[in-house]
Order: structure tokens, then C-alpha cells, then sequence
């Protein structure tokens, strides 16, 4: 009977007025099954660099709306401005600072846009400062930070959504929960790998890929097992697969150092955990 309680409280958060008793027993049943997982829930500090975590991400797509905005206002007007981020913020600095560049509403309407510009970099930064101090403050961050590829983004988000990763019997399976493993497709007894799942965790998922970007080079370069491992799929492989590759890589060692609770070692890490 309390099973049955259980089970429809569990199912009263989908609509209410469409309450089945037979989904709310499955429930129940599947709850007593001694295979099923559940998902551990998290501290309150989880919770809040989670928020952080959201609210910066809020903001920088805010940024990229912003800055594609005021490329194309530019661009309407005759004015083409290379690629990147930098670029664009010194080409509209240099022309806001020229008397003779437009006049009236738009270009108020421009040094309005930059005002909005700074005042965005200023609130990220801000963020960015805050999970520094978060990452220096926790042992666990502060062991991921020792992976090449993670930064401090990347440890506060993992330790947000994982924690000490006991959810996860194998590092294989938290690279699985974030859609960093390939999708399999079975047809007629032969199985095909087709392109990674894309489940899970967007948000962590590419930061880990981004990660893996950045140190791709000097990993390759490393005369370790790792090293070796990323050389020879450089060579058989696209390079933005190897840098998916790396990525997963990345979570399963994550997952070994929040375990073992020790930092990285780059002659022990290899191409299978």
C-alpha cells in the first residue's frame, strides 16, 4: 500500500487531471525491482553552482545575441568586420570613436548596444572570478583542474552534476549519460555505430568537447600512453571525432579521479580508463 502511495505521488507531477492507477502501480513495482537505479539527489551547494552555472550560460548566449545583432546592424550598413569576438569589439570601439561615422538615432543605438556589451563581460566575469574561488575552495574541483582539458568551468560543472560520481558503476557509464558515446543501430544482426547519442547533460557535454579542443594539441604532442593513443586516431580518424574522443576520455578519467579521490597522472592514464 505505501509502494502504491509512492507511486502516485511520483506521478502526480506529470497532469493531474490524467491520473492513472496503472501507471502509478508501475511505478510502485519498478521502485521494488532490485536492478533500478535512481538518481541521487543533490546537496544544497550542488544545487546553487548548478544556478551559477545556468545563469552564465544565460548570459553568454545573451552576449552572442547581442554581438551577432550589432555585426549585422554593421553589416547593413557597409561596414564588414572580420571574425571573433576581440575583433569586433576593437573595430566598434575604433568607430564609435570617429566623429564621422554615422550620426543620429543608429549611432546612439550602437553605443547603446556597447554599453549593454560591457555591462555583460562585467556580470561573467564576475562569475568567472566566483568559480575560481569556488574550484580553489573544494578538494574535489581542485583535483579535476589537474586534467588537461578541464578548467575551472568545467570541474564546478562536473561536481554540480556528479558529484562524487557513486551514481555511476564505470566511468564508461557517465560517459554514456552525457551523450558522449556513439548511437548503435541493429538491423538484421548487424550492429552500426552511428554518431553520438547527444543525451544527458548538454551544458557539461560541451564544455568537456571544448575542452578537449583546447588540449588536443599538446595531448597529442605528450610522449605518454594517451598521447600515443590520440596520435593514432589522428590518423584514422576526422579530427573533430578524435576531439569527441578526447572528450569522452576526459569524463571517464573525471570519473576515476572523483572515485579515487587523486589527482591526475598522465603516465597511468590510457586510451581504455
Amino acid at each position: 500500500h505505501r509502494a502504491h502511495q509512492v507511486g502516485r505521488l511520483l506521478h502526480r507531477g506529470r497532469q493531474p487531471e490524467k491520473i492513472d492507477d496503472r501507471d502509478a502501480e508501475a511505478i510502485a513495482e519498478a521502485a521494488t525491482r532490485p536492478t533500478m537505479r535512481f538518481v541521487e539527489l543533490k546537496t544544497a551547494e550542488q544545487l546553487d553552482i548548478q544556478s551559477l552555472h545556468r545563469v552564465r550560460s544565460r548570459l553568454v548566449g545573451a552576449r552572442t545575441t547581442l554581438t551577432n545583432q550589432l555585426r549585422a546592424i554593421l553589416l547593413e550598413r557597409g561596414t564588414t568586420i572580420a571574425q571573433g569576438r576581440r575583433k569586433l569589439e576593437q573595430a566598434v570601439e575604433a568607430l564609435l570613436a570617429d566623429p564621422d561615422f554615422m550620426a543620429g538615432r543608429i549611432r546612439r543605438l550602437l553605443a547603446e548596444m556597447r554599453e549593454e556589451w560591457l555591462d555583460l563581460d562585467r556580470r561573467i566575469e564576475a562569475l568567472d572570478r566566483e568559480f575560481v574561488e569556488l574550484a580553489r575552495n573544494d578538494a574535489a574541483a581542485r583535483r579535476l583542474t589537474s586534467i588537461p582539458g578541464i578548467g575551472v568551468l568545467n570541474a564546478t560543472a562536473l561536481v554540480a552534476a556528479v558529484g562524487d560520481g557513486s551514481s555511476f558503476a564505470r566511468a564508461r557509464d557517465l560517459g554514456a549519460w552525457l551523450g558522449l558515446v556513439p548511437r548503435q543501430h541493429t538491423t538484421g544482426g548487424k550492429p552500426r555505430l552511428l554518431g553520438i547519442s547527444k543525451r544527458g547533460n548538454k551544458y557539461l557535454r560541451t564544455l568537456l568537447i571544448h575542452g578537449a579542443r583546447a588540449a588536443l594539441p599538446s595531448l597529442a604532442r605528450s610522449q605518454t600512453l594517451l598521447g600515443a593513443w590520440l596520435r593514432s586516431l589522428l590518423v584514422r580518424r576526422h579530427r573533430n571525432t578524435v576531439v569527441v574522443a578526447l572528450a569522452n576520455k576526459l569524463a571517464r578519467i573525471a570519473w576515476v579521479i572523483l572515485r579515487r579521490e587523486a589527482p591526475f597522472e598522465a603516465d597511468r592514464a590510457t586510451a581504455t580508463g
